[in-house]
């Protein structure tokens, strides 16, 4: 982009002979220098802009051609500039199909909302329970944040969880997961990308992204309120129609959910085997 002729809240600057003139006119849009480049045909930068910028000697400066110096300048800025990630579980929902609350299954040592809220507390900065009015945790460690868009499942939890705090990003994870593992969360956040909608990993089945185990990025509150507002309340659905990064997860297995007590009894033998191979 020519910086010269938009402006900006930090600058790149080009020494570059033949654009000497050029940049000596437009001293004054040089706010907030972060980054020198030399062209082929200088050797220093002008005097002129050590002159106008105080701090320019703790300003890096590359040549051109040092493209590896280059993308590592941008790469820490990204990572500096990438919002803060907050976690939630879903588990406010009437687990109707399954005739009991999906979150209090102990398949773990513990009710599973809670195992579920412990996997995300290395991962993200402040982790929460979602909620639905009335319904409180019986263990003080665990915060809860309520549902505020009422009727929504799943996709007024998010909501909520924007409304509460709209520049984190929420790493949202459903409580009907009892084979999701750290390492697949791991991987998750490892392999985040915050210039996306949000970042989530497709099904192996169906090839559709599972948006109960996403990386929602803050720029998405505002999309998830737009197809809201055209009548759409399916997160998956938003995902399919937006610039999501979808992942192949290490484990298809871990993506597994249980609905129904079939399925509760399928995972137990699962669990079981694996806990006896170990």
């Amino acid at each position: 982009m020519n910086g010269n002729h938009q402006p900006a809240k930090a600058q790149v600057v080009i020494i570059d002979l033949n654009k000497k003139t050029s940049l000596q006119k437009r001293l004054e849009q040089l706010t907030n220098v972060q980054l020198l480049l030399l062209a082929d045909n200088v050797d220093d930068v002008f005097d002129f802009i050590k002159e106008s910028i105080p701090n320019w000697q703790q300003i890096p400066v590359y040549k051109l051609n040092e493209t590896d110096k280059i993308i590592g300048f941008f790469a820490e800025k990204l990572q500096q500039a990438k919002p803060v990630l907050n976690g939630l579980v879903l588990a406010g929902g009437k687990s109707t199909r399954m005739g009991f609350d999906k979150g209090s299954v102990n398949w773990h040592g513990k009710p599973q909302r809670y195992h579920m809220a412990d996997m995300l507390k290395s991962l993200c900065n402040e982790v929460f329970i979602s909620c639905l009015s009335g319904q409180e945790e019986t263990d003080a460690q665990y915060a809860t944040l309520e549902d505020t868009f009422i009727g929504l499942g799943p996709y007024g939890a998010i909501l909520s969880a924007f409304r509460e705090k709209p520049d984190c990003a929420w790493l949202v994870i459903a409580c009907d997961l009892p084979l999701l593992d750290k390492k697949t969360l791991q991987y998750l956040v490892d392999n985040r990308d915050p210039s996306k909608l949000a970042t989530t990993f497709g099904n192996g089945y169906e090839g559709f992204p599972e948006p109960l185990i996403t990386i929602w990025e803050p720029k998405s509150y505002s999309v998830l309120l737009a197809f809201l507002a055209q009548g759409y309340s399916c997160p998956r659905k938003v995902l399919i129609n937006t610039d999501a990064h979808l992942l192949t997860a290490p484990d298809a297995s871990s993506l597994t959910n249980v609905n129904t007590p079939e399925e509760l009894e399928k995972v137990k033998s699962i669990l079981k085997q694996k806990i006896t191979t170990v």
